[in-house]
């Protein structure tokens, strides 16, 4: 199914529900990078008017997910390769600052919080491994939760806060690494070294690792950049 009919949550307007589900169907892949929005296509997969989705449309736009094109409407933006390194020289000098934070701060609770982490990513991993298509919404989350348990307990909102958006921005071309390249890459492995570390409370070694697990995402990102075509 190429997506659903969009409900509001509880205090939603029409255009948080429109900008929520479309900013999730761009980030997942499912409008895939340069496909060419059009409203009347649109309207009748999500099952929302107009005025809405042109509006979610603006603010997809305003947050580089989305493209316009003068009088001819909206496109999903490209997955610009030169975009993400920069990207990844920001979101791995904040995680690095973040994790040795966290680790000299952590106590029990952090602890716990990264163990079980750990086990829900180890299991997505060894999953993601077997699987074929889009990586699943369930690794997404478990990878999102690992990497923020890991930082838990640095202390400072703004780190969190300015490292929560970087996240959110690369999500997209995340997905698109990790697909691209399923069943070549030990992902458990790299996770399940991360986590090592990280609970022996070796700062330098922790924040190495993670260094080249982000490198390596942009890397492969970077390789297969000529695959990217546009959509029609």
């Amino acid at each position: 199914m190429d997506t659903h009919t969009l409900h509001p949550a509880e205090g939603e307007t029409l255009v948080d529900t429109a900008y929520r589900g479309l900013r999730h169907d761009i980030i997942a892949g499912i409008r895939p990078p340069r496909e060419r929005l059009r409203i009347e296509r649109l309207k009748a997969l999500y099952g929302i008017g107009p005025t809405p989705l042109r509006e979610a449309l603006q603010k997809l736009a305003q947050d580089g997910l989305v493209v316009t094109e003068g009088n001819r409407g909206f496109r999903v933006a490209p997955l610009d390769p030169a975009e993400f390194a920069d990207l990844n020289t920001a979101r791995t000098a904040i995680e690095k600052e973040a994790l040795r934070l966290s680790i000299a701060h952590g106590g029990n609770d952090w602890e716990a919080r990264v163990v079980a982490a750990s086990y829900i990513m180890a299991k997505e991993d060894a999953a993601l491994s077997a699987a074929s298509g889009a990586v699943p919404d369930s690794w997404e989350r478990a990878n999102t939760e690992f990497h923020a348990a890991l930082v838990a307990a640095c202390g400072s909102r703004w780190l969190l806060r300015v490292r929560a958006g970087l996240h959110d921005h690369c999500a997209r071309f995340r997905r698109a690494s990790v697909y691209q390249r399923l069943g070549s890459r030990d992902l458990g492995a790299e996770h399940a070294a991360i986590s090592r570390a990280a609970l022996d409370r070796d700062a330098e070694r922790v924040c190495d690792l993670v260094e080249r697990h982000f490198a390596l995402t942009a890397a492969i990102l970077e390789e297969d950049a000529g695959e990217d075509r546009p959509a029609p």
